[in-house]
């Protein structure tokens, strides 16, 4: 990636896009002593968990140089905050999937002006972790039809033959596997799911998915806090999540090709660079199409996307301001460095960021 080189002009670009939507609100305050800023007023977002330490960073980055804003993220889960957006309770979204097609078609967007699309970006970008609490043993080498295997509720054992053969040398005990899934509707749920239909077909045969599905048995928690503390307080346990809250649990390194990976931002980075838009979308939706099943190396293709979700044009105009500029701070090269810091995630890369810089700047 070739993103810290754009780190003076974004900086530039961003502070650019601020001053310019507070010179077009008329009625703005003035009062933002120290800052410059004469954006003023409360953003409301809702969505997706996975983003709760980026957001933490993000709001407190942009609320320091704009002291007249409040930003509020409710981190309710991706289902949540697109049900939200969708009826016009929060001005963005964040979603660890993109809209759906047939979503997008019904065009029931309350916030937005009915046949002005929407505006998905692509911003926050991390490797998901296959986290488990097992004593004495930090690391694990798996294939995808073994976690598939093990999520599918057909692997039960931790010392099972499938497990011992890809990882010489760990002492595996004679112990029950608790898998743990999240027991909401959840845009992560979704992205691990497509990797283990796209890598295992044969052993996950239910598709991508965001309910997990209760033939499968295992243990449900309620978002991602719900199901890290379900995995650090069991015996035995394993799950996924955002590789932000992984903290010092055990984690898997995933087989790709005939080499086992672990996870990184950067190797999450390389699969997002090699895959293509998702077809048929509109000029400002950034929805990407993975490629999970690549044998290339380095890749980490278990990844998460997680997106922001905003209007094209909104049918109020009072937070179109706030909006530009808390989403053209989030995707410049501080805003994403910012996340890298304080989430592990990986900067989006310099042609992203010049495309959805460009689709933010036309938001009305």
């Amino acid at each position: 990636m070739n993103f810290k080189r754009l780190g003076t002009i974004g900086a530039i670009a961003i502070a650019g896009t601020i001053l310019l939507s507070s010179c077009a609100a008329a009625t703005g305050s003035t009062d933002g002593e120290g800052t410059g800023s004469t954006l003023t007023g409360t953003l409301v977002g809702a969505g997706a968990s996975s983003q709760q330490s980026a957001q933490e960073a993000w709001v407190a980055g942009f609320q320091t140089a704009n002291e007249n804003v409040t930003v509020e993220y409710d981190p309710i889960g991706s289902g949540g905050g697109r049900d939200t957006f969708i009826g016009g309770g929060s001005q963005f979204a964040g979603s660890d999937r993109a809209f759906k097609d047939e979503e997008i078609a019904e065009d029931n967007f309350a916030s937005c002006v009915p046949g002005t699309g929407i505006l998905e970006i692509p911003a926050y970008i991390s490797p998901i972790a296959i986290i488990f609490n097992l004593d004495g043993v930090d690391s694990l080498n798996l294939d995808a039809a073994t976690i598939a295997g093990i999520f599918n509720g057909s692997i039960t054992n931790w010392n099972d033959a499938a497990i011992v053969s890809q990882n010489d040398g760990v002492e595996l005990p004679d112990l029950g596997i608790t898998a743990v899934h999240r027991a909401d509707d959840s845009g992560t749920t979704a992205n691990f799911t497509d990797y283990l239909s796209a890598a295992a077909p044969s052993v996950w045969t239910v598709g991508s998915i965001e309910t997990w599905p209760t033939e499968f048995g295992g243990e449900g928690a309620p978002q991602t806090s719900g199901l890290v503390d379900a995995v650090t307080n069991g015996t035995g346990t394993i799950g996924y999540a955002d590789a932000s809250r992984a903290g010092d649990l055990g984690t898997v390194a995933v087989k790709v090709g005939d080499e086992y990976v672990p996870y990184s931002p950067e190797a999450a980075a390389a699969i997002v660079d090699a895959s293509p838009f998702a077809e048929g979308r509109g000029e400002t939706d950034f929805a990407v199409n993975l490629d999970r099943a690549t044998d290339a190396s380095g890749v980490y293709p278990v990844v998460l996307i997680s997106y922001l979700i905003a209007c094209n044009e909104y049918a109020s105009s009072d937070s179109v301001d706030l909006v530009k500029g808390y989403l053209s701070y989030i995707i410049s090269p501080e805003g994403q460095s910012t996340a890298a810091d304080a989430a592990g995630s990986a900067p989006i890369s310099s042609t992203l960021f010049d495309k959805a810089q460009a689709a933010v700047d036309a938001i009305k």
